[in-house]
Order: C-alpha cells, then structure tokens, then sequence
C-alpha cells in the first residue's frame, strides 16, 4: 500500500488496514485469496518500509 505518509496522520496503521480490507473484498471478487497477497504499507516518495524497515510503521 503506498502514499502511507499521504494519510492523516501520516503513516496511520488505521487507514492501512482500512485500504487493505476494501483492497481485500476486491481481489475476493475477482477470484484470488486474498490470505495469499502480501500487504506492506510503504512510502515510495520517502522510501520508507520498502528496502528496509521504517520505524515509522513499526506496527
């Protein structure tokens, strides 16, 4: 999930799991488990949680 330090506040683990259970239902419907798709909240803008772990997104 990226733009994780576009939320309010920034890098909500609260929207994450928002963004990931309506992101789930999707790929559900579209036929693929949605238990098998890795969900990692990332910046690409910062690099943040991407390469490596952002203590930003400890959680």
């Amino acid at each position: 999930v990226n733009k994780m330090d576009s939320t309010e506040p920034p890098y909500s683990e609260p929207r994450f799991e928002e963004i990931k259970k309506e992101v789930s239902s999707y790929i559900k419907k579209i036929g693929y488990n949605p238990a098998a798709v890795a969900f990692v909240p990332i910046s690409g803008w910062h690099g943040d949680n991407m390469l490596e772990p952002s203590s930003k997104m400890p959680w």
